[in-house]
């Protein structure tokens, strides 16, 4: 049997995971810092998020995102590819 990545099932796993994680791991720390983060969508691997309250518009955002937020879904939830902001 294959799981094709873009069927609604594997979808709605992948962003249940993701989103645990990142309330778990990702939202406690960018709040220290008065920032939160958004998942937006899911597709082929690629998360898209977006950063609120200080995360939005802070000049760290990317090295944030790249190094932080990436780096921690992508060892916690298998298949991920790419994080990106939008």
């Amino acid at each position: 049997m294959t799981i094709v990545m873009s069927s609604p099932e594997v979808k709605e796993i992948m962003e249940g995971e993701i989103k645990a994680v990142m309330d778990k791991e990702v939202r406690p720390l960018l709040a220290l810092e008065g920032g939160d983060i958004e998942l937006v969508s899911v597709e082929d691997g690629v998360v898209k998020v977006r950063f609120r309250g200080a995360c939005a518009g802070c000049l760290m955002s990317q090295i944030t995102l790249t190094g932080f937020v990436e780096g921690v879904l992508k060892k916690k939830v298998p298949g991920i590819k790419e994080v990106t902001l939008v």
